[in-house]
């Protein structure tokens, strides 16, 4: 019993009571230090690293943070990989060999996982989004706030009244924040279309319909419209010029209308007119409650009203009166 903790052997391997223990020896317990050393130190300069790319603030420097993040990222996982490759594999032919039975069970067991982190790439490489856009991927509308090797994180917005039956249901019935964060896995670009709202044309065409009555007085209504729509979205198209130049610029894209514009639809019961007008994504809600508020204190001034069903009764079938019956019975 007194020798019950011994180093045998010319690899120095770990004896407990006279029984060898395989693989425990003096060169592996150097080898896991290192490896403990090189993880501290990686994740320690990661840290560091990250830290300095918080001090962005405005739009555009958040944009470049989270890029810089992102190759930091990759960096310390590439260098970390090496650094315990190097350490525990100084033969090649065993690193080798290694390499191939752990790629074959990685390949087997974790399929989704290296779907997910070769649709990483597929974003960053194809510039599908970026930190800050608005899309829907999985399902989920919202604004992405991150992006990591395996999961896309989006800050959930709502949905208009025209989309509230799609899954999962939305309490809020517009495209505004719910509250709620969900993480996506990027294996989604492979999977289904990526809707991007901002990326390349930071602005959307929106429309708002008005019904009226068929007497009501069609071109004042149209004027209404149009003005309320120049009031609060001119400036916005003004805006977009520059940024749908650089769309037909790079893409095959076909000129399009940014001043607002009329049109009109007849239906059963009313004249429907509707008013398209490009705005922007994230302001959608405030600028259409506003021209809400001036086409209906205008509608009003102008003494026309909004149409609503209407039934038009235009005559009975025959009904029988036996008075005679109704005398005896009364």
């Amino acid at each position: 019993m007194d020798h019950w903790f011994e180093l045998v052997g010319p690899n120095h391997a770990v004896s407990i009571f006279g029984i060898k223990l395989v693989g425990v020896n003096a060169e592996n317990g150097l080898k896991l230090l290192f490896s403990i050393v090189l993880v501290v130190v990686m994740v320690l300069l990661s840290r560091l690293m990250r830290r300095l790319t918080r001090l962005a603030h405005d739009a555009r420097k958040k944009r470049t943070a989270f890029w810089a993040r992102q190759a930091v990222g990759l960096t310390i996982a590439v260098l970390t990989v090496i650094g315990l490759a190097s350490i525990w594999f100084d033969d090649p032919g065993r690193l080798t060999g290694a390499l191939g039975l752990f790629s074959a069970g990685v390949a087997f067991a974790l399929q989704r996982v290296i779907t997910a982190f070769a649709g990483y790439f597929v974003i960053l490489r194809g510039n599908t989004f970026n930190v800050g856009d608005r899309i829907t991927m999985g399902g989920v509308r919202g604004d992405v706030i991150a992006l990591g090797f395996m999961q896309t994180t989006i800050m959930e917005m709502g949905q208009p009244p025209a989309v509230q039956s799609a899954e999962p249901a939305m309490w809020v019935q517009a495209r505004q924040y719910t509250g709620r964060i969900v993480s996506v896995s990027n294996a989604q670009v492979f999977e289904e279309p990526i809707y991007n709202y901002t990326r390349d044309f930071p602005y959307i065409w929106e429309e708002m319909s008005v019904p009226i009555a068929y007497k009501a007085d069609r071109r004042r209504v149209e004027d209404l419209l149009l003005a309320a729509a120049n009031r609060h979205t001119l400036r916005i198209s003004e805006l977009g010029k520059p940024a749908l130049e650089e769309l037909k610029r790079r893409y095959v894209v076909e000129d399009a209308e940014l001043k607002p514009r009329v049109y009109m639809r007849m239906t059963d019961n009313w004249i429907e007119v509707t008013v398209r007008f490009l705005v922007e994504d994230h302001k959608v809600r405030s600028v259409k409650d506003a021209m809400t508020r001036d086409i209906l204190a205008a509608m009003e001034s102008a003494g026309i009203g909004v149409a609503s069903t209407t039934i038009e009764i235009v005559g009975f079938p025959p009904v029988p009166v036996n008075v005679e019956e109704i005398r005896r019975s009364a």
